[in-house]
């Protein structure tokens, strides 16, 4: 077995293995993907018998965690070849690909998981949930809100990109504390990304002055991701998804056709969603990068320690003290060697990004908690407001 990370040119060797093992991709996406996202990307490979037979690929993103920005990477595309499953290739790729990173200081890695228990044997949490709604062409027209109609719907251009970038910096990423930093570039490969699934980003406007946006696909139903508008404009909004759904061929709803007469939209506002899902997972890789950007209200003083256990990035299984005075609000993040309990990292990370707290923490296998490091830790402000609605 040879374990390796490829060369940039090397990178086009693995779309062979891609295409075996995602069958379902379309040649449209895999050549945007192996243009664009490769130039770029880091991807792992282990060879057996003078062939590629797994891979792991990293993509770059710049992550905003609170008021820090950190590199971050999106882990995609784990693959083994059907005759080498099952030795172990998957976990000695993830090994080296969490270590590799670790010495980039990276406060944490996230993928979307084919299941969760692939990932979980490697201490992966689930950190994000989407709102899943539905718009349908049998609504009744909405009266409420900005008029509609004075509001225009068209895809965005490539030189739109900057100032979708300062739609969304300048009215939503206040309210998140973790997501994916937007610039130009950002916005520049969603469009090409939403084109190579039959789609695009479609911008509503209201005389020239961008009031909204959202991705869109449309290959078999039409799929709505991240709708983002201003209070005032639900309206208009509806009323653009519908005329794409007016647009699409309609087919009949005999098994096997998709319908047509409604799309799925994924992470849509709290007052649309349908139902929940869990999507996204994460592992800390740099617990100390990580804790250092966490933050305690102002006006209280915290200090405990706890030992980690990271069986996979040993950097992190330390003994480790943590503290902020009363008239700060940093957590200063030190080794020492009196502990008050044991914390896996798997169960660090639910607590970290708030899916439990120090009481749901004592609970779980392997968790240590003396009775003041419970108290301690739930005066950390968790990282709750999570916004990692990246695909690829």
């Amino acid at each position: 077995m040879i374990l390796r990370k490829l060369t940039q040119e090397e990178h086009g060797n693995t779309r062979p293995l891609w295409e075996e093992v995602f069958a379902d991709d379309t040649k449209t996406f895999l050549d945007y993907y192996y243009y664009i996202k490769t130039r770029d990307n880091e991807i792992y490979t282990v060879e057996e018998d003078g062939q590629i037979c797994s891979m792991l690929q990293l993509n770059p993103y710049t992550l905003k965690i609170e008021n820090a920005s950190f590199p971050g990477a999106y882990i995609i595309a784990v693959a083994t070849r059907e005759p080498y499953r099952g030795r172990g290739y998957m976990g000695a790729l993830l090994r080296r690909a969490l270590n590799d990173m670790y010495a980039k200081k990276m406060p944490f890695t996230f993928l979307m998981p084919a299941a969760e228990a692939i990932y979980t044997p490697y201490d992966f949490r689930f950190i994000y949930t989407q709102n899943i709604g539905r718009v349908s062409l049998e609504n009744e027209p909405d009266a409420d809100g900005r008029q509609s109609d004075d509001c225009t719907f068209t895809d965005a251009m490539l030189w739109d990109a900057e100032e979708m970038a300062s739609f969304f910096n300048g009215h939503f990423a206040v309210k998140w504390q973790v997501y994916a930093e937007r610039d130009g570039a950002y916005y520049q490969t969603m469009i090409m990304e939403q084109m190579s699934e039959r789609g695009g980003v479609r911008l509503i406007r209201e005389n020239g002055s961008m009031k909204g946006m959202y991705a869109y696909a449309s290959e078999g139903r039409l799929e709505i991701r991240e709708p983002l508008y201003l209070p005032g404009y639900e309206a208009a909004y509806r009323r653009s998804v519908r005329e794409l759904l007016k647009a699409q061929p309609h087919k009949t709803t005999d098994e096997g056709s998709p319908d047509c007469s409604e799309a799925v939209v994924y992470a849509c506002g709290e007052e649309d969603a349908v139902k929940k899902k869990p999507v996204i997972m994460a592992r800390i890789i740099r617990l100390e990068e990580l804790l250092q950007v966490m933050t305690v209200p102002q006006g209280i003083a915290m200090r405990c320690s706890f030992a980690v256990i990271d069986p996979l990035i040993h950097g992190n299984s330390r003994v480790w003290q943590i503290s902020s005075a009363e008239d700060e609000q940093e957590i200063h993040v030190r080794e020492t060697e009196d502990s008050e309990g044991v914390i896996p990292i798997s169960a660090l990370t639910e607590f970290l990004f708030g899916r439990t707290d120090a009481g749901g923490l004592s609970g779980q296998e392997g968790v240590i908690l003396s009775e003041h490091l419970a108290e301690e830790l739930d005066k950390i402000t968790r990282l709750t407001k999570v916004f990692l609605n990246e695909i690829v």
